[in-house]
């Protein structure tokens, strides 16, 4: 059995966006840069790992691009298979949230940036990929359904009780037999749950029903939150031989700056 400290490694920042630009495609790298002008801590750490395929958990407080980071990884990995001519039809990454009220988060982290970044392709006269994003949750009309298993998403975005359905769905597990990685937003509300055990369970039914035998890679984005060992644990398990699966924790946890004044109309 391998020790804590080589299953758990406390990820370092570079203090500059070199490694984690370079690692991506230039028009996502130019993206970026006009949108944002840098990376954020969070972002400049995870991404270098997300790519090499390390199971990574990342703790920042809120706001901080932590999302973007998974997801600027991911898009930039389907971007490449699309160059390939290799982007098949199914499900490449679950994104699991344990709130329904995604659309706002969504729209930001994930379909504004995919948008732009197709309008970069598109510009130089190239025709982009077309990559689909859909929600499975209670919420998702039949008909909705019904779309995706004629033509499934490449990024499902879901709830923990939605995935555990999904997954003995008969005609929608078998778009679960290719997944490459699953994302697990707001851990930090799920850790210590009934919902989060049920949901580590779904992971692991998950891993088994995969056609080819690799380990998806797991992607915790958790708010401030302590032990970051023990959630870091609790996001990757262990394999079929009962040895701790490892990952990568960035550690980007800080304080906000707060700047307070009290303004008063009229002086008594």
């Amino acid at each position: 059995m391998r020790c804590l400290a080589e299953v758990l490694i406390y990820a370092k920042d570079p203090g500059n966006d070199y490694e984690a630009l370079s690692m991506l495609k230039p028009y996502i790298r130019d993206w970026i840069l006009e949108k944002y002008k840098s990376l954020t801590p969070p972002q400049r750490i995870a991404v270098p790992y997300i790519k090499r395929g390390y199971n990574v958990l990342i703790s920042s407080p809120t706001g901080t691009g932590k999302t973007l980071a998974a997801f600027i990884a991911i898009i930039d990995e389907l971007f490449t298979l699309w160059e390939r001519n290799e982007l098949e039809d199914r499900i490449y990454a679950v994104y699991i949230s344990p709130l329904r009220a995604l659309n706002n988060d969504m729209r930001r982290n994930l379909l504004i940036p995919l948008r732009e970044i197709k309008q970069k392709i598109s510009s130089k006269g190239i025709e982009p990929p077309d990559i689909r994003v859909a929600v499975r949750t209670s919420d998702t009309s039949p008909h909705e359904k019904q779309k995706m298993l004629k033509n499934p998403p490449h990024i499902l975005i879901t709830t923990p009780e939605s995935f555990a359905i999904a997954l003995i769905a008969p005609k929608f597990k078998k778009y679960l037999t290719n997944v490459r990685w699953v994302i697990v937003d707001e851990i930090h509300e799920l850790a210590s749950s009934k919902r989060g055990a049920h949901l580590s369970l779904s992971l692991e039914r998950l891993e088994e029903i995969q056609e080819t035998k690799h380990d998806i890679r797991r992607i915790g984005l958790s708010a401030t939150i302590a032990p970051l060992d023990e959630v870091a644990k609790y996001l990757v398990g262990f394999d079929d031989n009962g040895i701790p699966r490892s990952c990568v924790i960035v550690d980007a946890r800080f304080t906000k700056p707060i700047d307070v004044k009290v303004i008063c109309p009229h002086v008594d």
